[in-house]
């Protein structure tokens, strides 16, 4: 079967773009937002697209904030990893974490399970975010 290419096209570029130089996740919205400030006419559904091919070819991760929003970040280059991930700013840290990988293939050996997947984030407050609230007490 053959693979069909991608064509990569100018608004492609600008929503991987805008996305590398993110230092968090952040939503399609405040990704479209950030482009229209820029000067570009990406479109949201253009943003929305590109976002989710990023995702399926594993080049962005998808983080889902507590209200059930899709938040975006590009991804690093370690294949699997994990967020540390600020709830108040978004700032993210991706991490790997060899004993969390242990118990996960642990607990599903014992359970009988076979090709598992798990995603695991770690959410609280970023440093910064840290030292802003503690000087606002």
């Amino acid at each position: 079967m053959a693979v069909m290419k991608r064509r990569n096209t100018w608004q492609q570029t600008a929503v991987r773009d805008a996305l590398e130089h993110e230092a968090g996740f952040l939503s399609a919205q405040a990704l479209h937002q950030r482009l229209l400030e820029a000067g570009s006419t990406v479109s949201v559904a253009t943003v929305y697209r590109v976002l989710s091919r990023m995702a399926d070819d594993g080049l962005a991760d998808v983080h889902i904030d507590p209200d059930g929003q899709q938040l975006f970040r590009a991804c690093g280059d370690e294949p699997h990893h994990h967020h540390l991930i600020c709830r108040r700013c978004g700032a993210a840290v991706e991490i790997v974490a060899p004993p969390v990988e242990r118990w996960a293939s642990g607990v599903a050996r014992e359970h009988g399970y076979t090709e598992v997947t798990h995603v695991i984030d770690v959410i609280g407050l970023c440093p910064r975010c840290t030292r802003e609230l503690a000087g606002k007490r």
